[in-house]
């Protein structure tokens, strides 16, 4: 009896957390963690912090968008209106090279 008494507390402490262990995610779940992992890397990719990263993740979560719209810089507006231009007029070769030239230096 003295055994049991002394026996009794140390298996049911063992065995209490073996029990309590966290049941396996379900497939939801388990999508929805890769999802987040997947969605902060993009963000930690664009090197989005405060309330743009946390709007970015929200949408990213939800699948609404998957990267944000960046904004072109000046010489990236100039460069696509300038190709714009030159495919307009179907410029080609040579002309094409002049005119772009031309058009991003003014």
């Amino acid at each position: 009896m003295r055994a049991l008494t002394f026996a009794l507390p140390i298996i049911l402490g063992l065995a209490v957390p073996a029990l309590a262990q966290a049941p396996t995610p379900s497939a939801a779940q388990s999508a929805q963690r890769e999802r987040m992992k997947s969605c902060n890397v993009d963000a930690g990719s664009q090197k989005l912090s405060g309330s743009v990263r946390k709007g970015f993740m929200a949408d990213c979560i939800a699948g609404k968008t998957a990267t944000p719209a960046k904004e072109l810089t000046p010489q990236q507006a100039k460069m696509k209106s300038c190709n714009a231009d030159a495919s307009a007029k179907s410029l080609k070769g040579t002309g094409r090279k002049t005119f772009m030239s031309t058009c991003l230096k003014g």
